[in-house]
């Protein structure tokens, strides 16, 4: 019987993943969610762990440390209804996840779990607070990244002047990456490199990946950049009569005592 705490996570998961399917950002099968739970294991049966699976990578660092994690080839609109199968608790061991509960029925950890472990490793260092890794595509932000230059310093400053939101809950801006395949290593291992200076990393022509310290902060961060998104979109190809300067940004990000990426303002 697992505890009342994680329960309650579970089932956060499944509120998130219902949230990200209603927004039209979960299509089939995508997406993918983890959460670094504050445990070590040892509040799950004696004979766990179950089974064990293989990763692409050395993840030592993260030793000993239990997540929730999405299943490969879940249907987001589902997991509530059966989250036994579609999710499942491991505890990182070196090469190794031990599965301590969950994926029943023959399940696994998401194929983008080298992205999520990594990008994990890469925040705890950055912001010990960061606790959850959403993945998911937004529309917006998709169709953004196939007619804006892909420069992030551009991509984040368009962002910016679409709403004041934007600068204040991303004021670190939104790094951004190349197409590259999915599921594959090369993309874990580029994401958590630029995890290292944003919060909130675009995939050109596939997702976003957002850090936070809770199932609210991550996935919130997505649907402002989304928003913003939206706006540049249905405003780029008309005469653009006013938009919000840098000076006023920097205003802004004085107001709210925020540490806005170095460089990225013309003040």
């Amino acid at each position: 019987m697992l505890k009342g705490e994680i329960i309650d996570y579970i089932r956060a998961l499944a509120r998130t993943a219902r949230l990200m399917s209603g927004y039209g950002w979960s299509e089939r099968n995508a997406g993918n969610i983890s959460m670094l739970l504050p445990c070590n294991g040892t509040e799950f049966p004696a004979s766990a762990p179950k089974r064990s699976f293989r990763l692409s990578f050395d993840a030592s660092e993260l030793n000993g440390r239990v997540f929730l994690v999405t299943g490969t080839g879940e249907y987001f609109r589902n997991l509530a209804l059966s989250p036994k199968e579609k999710l499942g608790i491991v505890r990182v061991k070196g090469t190794e996840l031990e599965l301590l509960w969950g994926f029943q029925n023959g399940g696994a950890p998401t194929s983008e779990i080298s992205a999520h472990l990594r990008s994990h490793a890469v925040r705890l260092r950055e912001n010990p607070a960061h606790s959850v890794i959403c993945h998911t595509h937004p529309t917006n932000l998709i169709a953004m990244s196939a007619v804006h230059s892909l420069d992030e310093r551009e991509f984040t400053r368009t962002l910016w002047k679409q709403c004041s939101e934007c600068l204040m809950f991303l004021p670190d801006g939104v790094g951004v990456l190349p197409w590259l395949p999915c599921g594959d290593d090369r993309i874990g291992a580029a994401t958590a490199e630029k995890m290292r200076g944003f919060r909130v990393v675009l995939w050109a022509n596939h997702g976003i990946f957002a850090a936070g310290n809770g199932f609210d902060d991550a996935l919130g961060s997505i649907e402002i950049a989304e928003k913003a998104a939206e706006l540049y979109l249905k405003t780029a190809h008309l005469p653009i009569r006013q938009n919000i300067s840098d000076v006023q940004l920097l205003e802004l990000a004085r107001l709210c005592k925020l540490s806005v990426k170095e460089g990225y303002l013309n003040v």
